[in-house]
């Protein structure tokens, strides 16, 4: 129901924007968010957006670099990344859930993931 693409292979200082695709059924009353994780690492969030638009949230580490924004019409939301680091380097995935939040168990729908690698 959830499909995430965009991700690759891109050089530091470069940028990426990730789309998260939702069919079958329409989001627009759930809260987005885009999570990542990087090998031996916890799934973190990077990145969430309330379902109204009105309040969003970023991890301190992507703060200014990255934005979260929806096409409520497309029935999908995006993560524009920019100016990327090789720490930035992971598998992300886009959620959606009603309980607006930071944490893993605060969203209910997934997506399969997409892999962003940051070159030095």
């Amino acid at each position: 129901q959830l499909q995430a693409s965009g991700g690759g292979l891109v050089q530091a200082g470069g940028s990426l924007r990730l789309s998260c695709a939702a069919s079958g059924r329409t989001f627009s009353s759930y809260n987005m968010g885009w999570f990542r994780q990087a090998p031996g690492k916890e799934r973190e969030i990077v990145a969430a957006l309330t379902w109204i638009g009105s309040s969003t949230y970023y991890i301190d580490s992507v703060k200014g670099r990255f934005t979260i924004s929806r096409d409520i019409a497309k029935n999908t939301v995006y993560l524009q990344m920019n100016s990327l680091k090789p720490g930035d380097t992971a598998v992300y995935y886009c959620a959606v859930g009603r309980d607006w939040g930071t944490g893993v168990r605060n969203y209910d729908y997934w997506g399969q993931g997409t892999q962003v690698t940051v070159s030095s």
